[in-house]
């Protein structure tokens, strides 16, 4: 696994040819024939249903329903458009980001349709509010990994940071009693991890990539040890202890929107808050600009009186402790106890959401929540449609990661200094 992603880390910052554009027609055009050949003709008699309100709220909305097989070749013919159009027509920068989106849209769309063709409706609110949940690890991953390389370091170590900030979490949390304590020690256990890095990324000039490798192998071993010593011989050291529910009043009652985004634990209002500062911080402040020029051109940066080193260490910290919050989010946020290996790769998956993302906050949510409905649908689909088995569905979140990054996310630029240790002359 630590190979693949360091194969991938180096290929997709490599120059990029101009034949870029006829993957994306390709990965389009193949998606657009899945959705016809695959769920358009292999769907069952009967009309798709999406439910858009939950038992217990003022409001009803009606049942969309919609003719699963033509849905789906309707879907599957916009795909092949828009991939013919993309090998012959140039695209602006704007309309290769539509497109992407209109198609993976598609492709989403055909997909649910088949799925829930003659079957119970499908409770949209549900699976948005799952995919919410299930992107947060990946959301603050990726911010931490946009902190850390926007600022010129390679944080590949986002696994190893996830799964020392549950471990710690789930053990802090259990000992003392309290959840907001078990947080706490799942962001500073990820910061730490931070700090190890950036002592050997910065200080210590060692080969990032490697180092955030060995940094996760450190951390699976760490905490299948500690869970073996500590936590099986002691169950009280992981009790399953999680926040409950915070519903915003007023918010949490809109119809459709407010029980998605305003019904959750505190997780999810953190998350909200934490894409929201480090988006201005990073791209609408003098902050901002000045860790953009330490990760463009250190030297300039330098010249003018920016401490490189220090911007350096101080980002690669933050993106740790926000990183250890995702972390802690897998325990005391979810199911509360521990268990070996449970970030399950969100670490490289989080970094494959920051490339799709362009190294952007904003864009590395899309590509995060892109990720975390996947991984919803890997868990509601088998029960609607029994024909798809549980272990090809749990592949889900992989496959359209690789599918994202090699076939749709086109040219891309990682910051002109990333992983190129300063010297300070």
């Amino acid at each position: 696994m630590e190979r693949v992603t360091t194969t991938l880390a180096a290929a997709v910052r490599a120059p990029l040819t101009t034949e870029r554009r006829h993957v994306a027609a390709v990965t389009f055009v193949a998606l657009g024939l899945i959705n016809i050949l695959v769920f358009g003709l292999l769907a069952h008699h009967g009309d798709a249903g999406f439910e858009l309100s939950q038992s217990g709220l003022g409001i009803k909305i009606p049942v969309i329903r919609v003719p699963a097989a033509p849905a789906c070749y309707v879907l599957g013919a916009v795909c092949l458009g828009l991939g013919v159009g993309r090998a012959t027509v140039p695209f602006s920068v704007r309309g290769k980001r539509i497109a992407i989106a209109v198609v993976l849209l598609c492709f989403l769309l055909a997909l649910l349709c088949w799925a829930d063709a003659g079957a119970i409706p499908l409770n949209v609110i549900i699976i948005a509010q799952g995919t919410w949940v299930a992107s947060i690890p990946l959301i603050l991953g990726a911010l931490s990994g946009c902190l850390c390389e926007r600022s010129g370091v390679i944080n590949i170590a986002i696994e190893g940071q996830l799964l020392f900030g549950a471990f710690s979490a789930a053990i802090v949390a259990s000992a003392f009693g309290g959840v907001w304590a078990g947080l706490v020690a799942g962001s500073l256990t990820g910061g730490l991890v931070g700090l190890l890095l950036a002592v050997f990324a910065i200080t210590f000039l060692m080969d990032q990539i490697i180092l955030g490798v060995v940094l996760n192998v450190l951390a699976l071993g760490m905490t299948d040890y500690f869970f073996d010593r500590l936590m099986s011989t002691n169950p009280n050291y992981n009790t399953g202890n999680t926040f409950g529910t915070l519903k915003i009043p007023g918010l949490a009652e809109i119809p459709v929107i407010g029980p998605i985004f305003f019904d959750s634990n505190v997780f999810l209002y953190i998350t909200y808050a934490a894409i929201i500062v480090i988006q201005i911080a990073l791209f609408s402040s003098r902050w901002g600009l000045r860790v953009r020029a330490v990760g463009e051109h250190p030297t300039a940066a330098d010249t003018v009186g920016i401490p490189v080193l220090w911007t350096r260490y101080r980002n690669v910290i933050i993106g740790g402790l926000v990183a250890g919050i995702g972390g802690a989010f897998l325990t005391v946020g979810s199911v509360g106890s521990f268990s070996p290996d449970m970030s399950s790769g969100f670490g490289y998956i989080a970094l494959a959401a920051l490339i799709f993302g362009r190294w952007t906050p904003l864009g590395s949510l899309a590509a995060a929540l892109l990720f975390g409905f996947a991984l919803e649908l890997s868990l509601v689909l088998p029960t609607v449609n029994p024909v798809l088995p549980a272990p090809i569905m749990n592949m889900a979140p992989y496959v359209a990661t690789i599918i994202a990054v090699a076939g749709l996310v086109g040219k891309v630029r990682a910051p002109k200094a990333d992983g190129q240790a300063y010297v300070k002359a």
